[in-house]
């Protein structure tokens, strides 16, 4: 018999069993829970049950290496990470942290991409339990990004995300001014193949039909100069490229978003990286529950395109309270 701990609550029983005992396969697994070998509070339940802390899970006779107590996953700290990511933190506590994303930094890893956040979160890891992702930012976008330092705090923070408990404000520069000046854009995005210069590549369009899925932002022009404007942008939905996406089909496209603005998002004399920044975050603290909300500054290219127009880096807006009840 073993007890679920109070950071495993809601963990799904196939992958608590294979956190405490890892040499079982997913086979056995499930060879052992149809015998009823496996148990949870004394019932009889299916590997996607989700577990309640301090519930009881009666484990089946085992082999002595499957029993053995797990090893705790030691991290030999990057000196050079560990120091990158304490320059980066807003906020920490037992909980989350708060970090400055900076532009160009990937979230996670893929094809050519060996250096990224979630690489170097091993260097900050305490006590065998290293910081863990509960939402994601595009390499090229900077700004706040939120990250759980325990496995309870994390599946707080997912259902949050999930569940549209989190406010997320943008700041973004534009090529055009919007009309009108404050508005949402409620437009379908869907995934397509588009044809570019020779070639078919898929991206994130706005579209109706097969395959689109409901896409809501709201904005607000903050400021404007000449060409460009400042926006705060609130994604009430959370599509892919959603902000970009927007941005473009009303016709002004984020400063140095080629992808999907093209020519149109090129200005002269502004630096040709995308002018994209998460401002801020509201959310229920993973804890206690109470909301909170975390800011970032401008950092990189856009700190310097806001001093260029002389833009107020510590501007604020305010959103219609029943504007989508």
């Amino acid at each position: 018999m073993k007890t679920v701990a109070a950071d495993e609550d809601g963990m799904r029983l196939d992958r608590w069993f294979k956190t405490h005992f890892p040499s079982v396969r997913h086979g056995e697994l499930e060879k052992f829970l149809r015998k009823g070998q496996v148990r949870v509070a004394g019932g009889r339940v299916k590997s996607n049950r989700r577990l309640e802390s301090g519930e009881d899970v009666r484990i089946p006779p085992l082999s002595d290496e499957a029993l053995a107590p797990r090893q705790v996953r030691q991290t030999k700290a990057n000196p050079e990470d560990a120091a990158e990511i304490r320059k980066l933190i807003l906020f920490e506590d037992d909980d989350i942290i708060a970090l400055n994303k900076p532009f160009g930094l990937a979230v996670q890893g893929g094809t050519k991409t060996s250096r990224h956040l979630d690489a170097m979160l091993e260097a900050y890891a305490t006590h065998g339990e290293r910081p863990r992702l509960v939402h994601r930012l595009d390499k090229d976008t900077g700004g706040l990004m939120l990250v759980a330092k325990t496995r309870l705090a994390a599946q707080k923070l997912g259902l949050a995300f999930k569940g549209h408990g989190v406010e997320k404000i943008y700041w973004a520069l534009t090529a055009g001014v919007p009309y009108p000046r404050e508005g949402t854009i409620d437009l379908p995005v869907a995934k397509r193949m588009v044809r570019r210069q020779d070639s078919d590549t898929e991206r994130v369009v706005a579209a109706e039909g097969e395959g689109s899925k409901k896409a809501v932002s709201d904005y607000q022009v903050l400021e404007d100069a000449g060409p460009v404007a400042f926006l705060a942008m609130r994604p009430i939905t959370g599509r892919t490229h959603q902000l970009r996406v927007h941005a473009t089909a009303i016709g002004c496209p984020v400063v140095g978003d080629g992808k999907y603005g093209g020519e149109a998002a090129h200005i002269e004399g502004v630096a040709g990286k995308l002018h994209l920044f998460c401002r801020s975050m509201t959310f229920p603290h993973p804890k206690t529950g109470r909301k909170m909300t975390l800011s970032a500054p401008l950092t990189g290219h856009m700190a310097e395109t806001w001093k260029f127009f002389s833009f107020d880096a510590g501007a604020t807006c305010q959103w219609p309270e029943d504007l989508h009840r």
